[in-house]
């Protein structure tokens, strides 16, 4: 799914009044239908809805959702913020619809605001995705007094005072939304985290927007979901054999964390690749034989470090990173694999803190490559940045720079492509924050690549299903019980999941 920019969705408004053709009045008639079903669908009619609007369109979705809703017996109460004489037309029309059977209410300042009852509902409609400066002074004043209520709150489009291209100002006030209906398309900065106190959950609330702009329209942000990986999948054949699933490398495992190399292990040959070798350190041997029999051994010389490739003519994927140490030998291993190699690795971990202890190897790195940094790890590589924006701006530069893939692993994990794109996944959980969580998701990502799949194939199918079993797993246990063993063990489901 495209990201749109706030001027893209304006024209993407515009497109689709002139050709669909229909008015502004009736688009956003049929904005709120979306909105109101959402609703119907999960709000009991035991609860008081209490709408904000303001002057924009924003606050014209907002009075029309509520002429809606309260056609539907839920009891609304409607408040204008009145800090402007002069309303958006399409506004001004749905407040005199709503205003025709129903009171409005006006509130300047925060003193104006009323008393809510337990179980009321709070729906921001004040400021649209088109603001352009902070919400400071009344207004910033009125905002925070509404984030006092102890009542759910929905935010229409956007939560008020955010900026939707890039990081609000400091000194700007944000409503804070238990949860947003998104019309049409999600906006960038839902993923930001310094967002998460705004944005708690969202909502795609498709308006029907023209389809031949939202196809033609160039973006380079996009969301992830789940009609976009089915297309990706690829069905195995019933004359098929492990030759044909492909054979992968995992180099991993220093001594003292050897957990790392299991976890990758199994998570390598649950994502369906044919076979997998464990090149390990000699001490392993017998605990990588017990603890996945499945997986086949190459032994390092070393007792307990990685100290050195072997022959990599077998293999046609590799990974190299969950705890391998920093040991000078594995050090040096690493360097060598990585200028001497021509098949796009898959590095993670201790991997990727040696080629930030060496940037001049980054130039060396197959194209089409895939590291796996979380953010402390991504800043190590290629510095620190000042916020989310820029470190997505960071990312894409980077990985157009040097030619690869880079998942950058988060709330919303990001894959920034060669050619400049970043997609933004939808899938994972809090309960995915726990030791070994990253080790899976780069045995998951040697699993898929081994098999057969491409390398932006490899890094998008492998980031969603990685989430995704982490899902299914935080369904059956709470988020703080979750670990990385849980997401393996789900990981059959998520690929069922994606069949069915």
């Amino acid at each position: 799914m495209k990201i749109l920019s706030a001027g893209q969705i304006r024209e993407a408004d515009a497109y689709t009044i002139r050709n669909e053709p229909i008015s502004d009045i009736d688009l956003m008639e049929r904005a709120a239908r979306s909105m109101a079903q959402w609703c119907e669908k999960e709000i009991g009619k035991q609860h008081r809805l209490v709408f904000f609007a303001g002057a924009g369109n924003n606050g014209g979705d907002a009075y029309a959702l509520a002429r809606m809703l309260a056609g539907k017996q839920y009891e609304t109460l409607v408040y204008r913020v009145d800090y402007s004489p002069r309303l958006s037309m399409s506004c001004e029309t749905n407040l005199k619809r709503y205003a025709q059977h129903h009171p409005v209410h006006t509130v300047k300042t925060a003193e104006d605001l009323p008393a809510l009852r337990k179980g009321d509902i709070v729906f921001d409609g004040i400021f649209g995705s088109g603001l352009s400066r902070p919400v400071t002074g009344v207004l910033g004043d009125l905002l925070e007094a509404i984030n006092r209520y102890d009542n759910l709150r929905i935010a229409i489009d956007v939560p008020s005072g955010l900026f939707i291209d890039t990081i609000t100002p400091a000194a700007g006030k944000i409503f804070r939304a238990d949860i947003v209906l998104s019309l049409q398309f999600p906006k960038r900065s839902f993923l930001f985290a310094e967002n998460q106190d705004f944005v708690g959950k969202f909502h795609i609330i498709d308006i029907g927007l023209h389809p031949d702009f939202i196809e033609k329209v160039e973006v380079k942000d996009y969301f992830l979901r789940q009609e976009e990986i089915i297309k990706i999948r690829k069905k195995r054949k019933k004359f098929s054999h492990k030759g044909t699933y492909g054979h992968g490398l995992l180099i991993a495992g220093g001594y003292g964390k050897y957990g790392a190399s299991i976890l990758a292990a199994r998570a390598a040959i649950r994502a369906g690749a044919g076979l997998i070798t464990a090149h390990l350190p000699a001490t392993t041997v017998g605990i990588m034989q017990t603890a996945a029999p499945e997986i086949m051994l190459s032994i390092d010389p070393d007792e307990k470090y990685f100290s050195q490739t072997p022959p990599l003519t077998a293999y046609n994927a590799i990974a190299i990173g969950p705890g391998l140490g920093l040991e000078d030998r594995s050090r040096k291993a690493v360097l060598e694999l990585v200028q001497n190699t021509e098949i796009p690795l898959i590095i993670d971990a201790d991997g990727l803190n040696i080629l930030a202890q060496h940037p001049a190897a980054l130039s060396h790195l197959p194209s089409h490559s895939i590291l796996t940094p979380h953010p402390k790890e991504f800043a190590r590589l290629f510095g620190e940045t000042e916020n989310s924006f820029h470190r997505l701006e960071r990312l894409r530069e980077k990985a157009m720079e040097l030619q690869i893939y880079i998942l950058l692993k988060g709330a919303y994990s990001a894959l920034a492509t060669p050619q400049g794109e970043i997609f933004h996944n939808s899938t994972g959980n809090p309960g995915m924050a726990t030791a070994g969580s990253g080790d899976v998701l780069t045995g998951i990502l040697l699993g898929l690549r081994a098999s057969g799949y491409n390398p932006p194939e490899t890094a998008l199918l492998g980031m969603y299903i990685h989430g995704l079993a982490g899902d299914i797993a935080a369904r059956k246990r709470a988020y703080e019980s979750l670990i990385a063993g849980d997401i393996i063990d789900s990981l059959g489901e998520a690929f069922l999941q994606l069949t069915n």
